[in-house]
């Protein structure tokens, strides 16, 4: 999927709550014991600070005071 419909997509509340759900799957599976004695390939760090590297977008309708 190209970088432009990943962010609308996650613009959107349903967007917003896949990506949440995405994230506790992946840190429920990344706590496992036999998973975390699992070396990290460098590809795979790579991709990941990408991602953190991105700026986090939200609509700011949803900010409430």
């Amino acid at each position: 999927m190209r970088p432009e419909r990943q962010q609308q997509i996650w613009r959107s509340e349903a967007g917003s709550r896949l990506w949440l759900s995405g994230l506790i799957a992946a840190m429920q599976y990344a706590e496992q014991p036999e998973i975390r004695r699992e070396p990290i390939g460098t590809e795979t760090l790579a991709q990941l600070r990408a991602h953190l590297a991105l700026p986090a977008s939200f609509p700011l309708s949803t900010l409430r005071h």
